[in-house]
């Protein structure tokens, strides 16, 4: 994914091409989901919050400022959407599996326990790296271009985090 292909196709959306947002969608909809899914800790939340972060950012598209980080603006959206998700519901369970959901052994449920795992092990930054390095399929030139790093620094922290969920899990005996 190329930035400047995504403000293009950002820049003809705002002059009514709406075909462009399927672009806009597939190129941004992973790193977004995968911020949400960070902070609210529900896979069904994180979806709901995912189509509620691109109506608002399509309401609000004209404010966007041409030429910025897009990518970060639309994630930004859905950061505040889930966090204030947090503050009207933060004393609810916000989990779809329960902890120990790995035991059973199936593919359904050893996904969500990885995703926990790293969400409870790394950092955001970190588990942010590895979500979208290796879950969503970005390169690592695209997370950095997405989150503006150099591209040393997003290798070096997703495999220092992928080192850091190694030894978690083998201390756990995963």
């Amino acid at each position: 994914m190329k930035s400047r292909d995504l403000e293009r196709r950002v820049a003809d959306y705002l002059q009514g091409d709406k075909e462009a947002f399927d672009y806009i969608y597939d190129a941004t909809h992973k790193i977004v989901y995968f911020n949400i899914l960070y902070i609210v800790k529900s896979k069904m939340t994180a979806e709901d919050l995912l189509h509620d972060t691109y109506i608002r950012a399509i309401q609000n598209l004209a404010s966007y400022q041409q030429g910025t980080n897009f990518t970060a603006w639309v994630v930004r959206i859905g950061k505040n959407l889930a966090l204030n998700y947090i503050q009207r519901y933060k004393r609810e369970t916000l989990t779809d599996f329960s902890e120990q959901s790995y035991r059973f052994g199936t593919t359904e449920t050893e996904l969500p326990y990885i995703f926990d795992v790293a969400r409870k092990v790394l950092s955001e930054e970190e588990y942010q790296i590895v979500m979208m390095c290796q879950v969503a399929g970005y390169k690592r030139r695209e997370v950095a271009a997405m989150l503006d790093m150099p591209i040393a620094t997003i290798t070096w922290k997703n495999n220092q985090a992928l080192k850091k969920l190694q030894k978690h899990l083998q201390e756990v005996g995963q």
